[in-house]
């Protein structure tokens, strides 16, 4: 029995998928963080990437310490903000 092979493209699709459909509590933010997302109806990595900093600022009990740790738990997962440096 052969196996076709994957190309590298479609793993580097499938792990991008993958990783934006991780919900908010599985990318390492305090609990009162998530809570204060999902009020919001920000489930998913999906969903935070289309708020904007003025969106997330928004959220009643989210300020900047609470911003930051967000941006940290999606650097972790290999999103980054365009003008930090890799």
């Amino acid at each position: 029995m052969s196996r076709i092979p994957i190309n590298r493209a479609e793993l580097a699709n499938q792990g991008m998928k993958e990783r934006l459909e991780m919900s908010t509590a599985e990318i390492g933010l305090a609990v009162r963080t998530t809570n204060c997302l999902e009020e919001k109806g920000i489930f998913t990595v999906n969903d935070l990437l289309h708020c904007t900093r003025e969106d997330l600022l928004s959220i009643s009990n989210f300020g900047e310490k609470t911003l930051e740790e967000v941006y940290k738990a999606l650097e972790r997962i290999g999103f980054y903000r365009p003008q930090m440096p890799r």
